[in-house]
């Protein structure tokens, strides 16, 4: 795939996930003129939401009729080196709760999953593109003491063959890329698909692996620039490709 290498030596920590404020829910009294989109860009809702949340099947309303308004709940975007440890931590729950409140059944999460710190609960969890790494350490473990968080991005498998390299990291989204990894993977279409670039003599094309830093991922591209002990990850957000810079990972081929 051709793409863009971002390989800058500055390193900067990555930025926490954002949150919002939660609220109670309330009653919006619908008033002479008022539409569900007005009303929706008032609260800073969907049309569908207030829809779903007042069992409408049309977007028909009337003056005096009470709507339901739910208002979002508290959330974390989860980045790069999140566990559900230092998440819960930040926010002053337990990881029992935090668990709960998503309705996690394992410890798994993922960058860009949204979780509920306090709100309403989720229906359905959230999942990441096809077999996306851990971001997290076990429940058990995560429980016991803070420095385990540093456990977090460990591989779960036995590896196979162990190596050191060159890390730098790319994009998709550049002048003439098309997106498209040499295992045919669209990084546009899967932002979250954890790839990384090799050579192939050293690293087989389509084994996973695991990159300190990074987690588990796929050796799923090549580049012109990726010889020997070289690799190349991809990052969707430019910012935090630049934050990656160049630097000195360890790899484990899993299978």
């Amino acid at each position: 795939m051709k793409k863009q290498i971002v390989a800058l030596t500055a390193i900067a920590a990555l930025s926490v996930g954002a949150a919002g404020q939660a609220s109670a829910s309330s009653v919006h009294t619908v008033e002479k003129g008022e539409t569900l989109w007005s009303i929706s860009k008032e609260r800073d809702v969907t049309v569908q939401d207030l829809q779903v949340w007042n069992g409408l099947e049309s977007t028909v309303i009337f003056p005096a009729q009470e709507l339901k308004i739910e208002d979002k709940p508290e959330t974390h975007v989860v980045v790069l080196g999140d566990s559900l440890f230092n998440i819960a931590k930040q926010h002053n729950i337990s990881v029992d709760e935090l668990m709960d409140r998503n309705q996690l059944t394992s410890d798994l999460i993922h960058p860009g999953d949204e979780l509920i710190i306090e709100g309403t609960k989720k229906i359905v969890p959230k999942v990441s593109a096809a077999s996306l790494p851990s971001a997290d350490v076990s429940n058990e473990t995560a429980k016991t003491a803070e420095p385990a968080v540093a456990k977090a991005t460990a591989p779960v498998e036995k590896a196979v063959k162990e190596l050191t390299v060159t890390s730098t990291a790319y994009t998709a989204s550049c002048a003439g890329c098309s997106g498209v990894t040499a295992t045919g993977i669209d990084l546009l279409a899967n932002p979250n698909q954890k790839v990384i670039s090799v050579d192939p003599s050293v690293i087989p094309l389509g084994s996973k692996v695991w990159v300190e830093g990074y987690g588990e991922a796929i050796a799923g591209d090549t580049g012109g620039a990726i010889k020997g002990n070289k690799i190349d990850i991809f990052i969707p957000s430019k910012e935090e490709a630049v934050n990656w810079g160049k630097k000195t990972v360890k790899v484990k081929i899993l299978d």
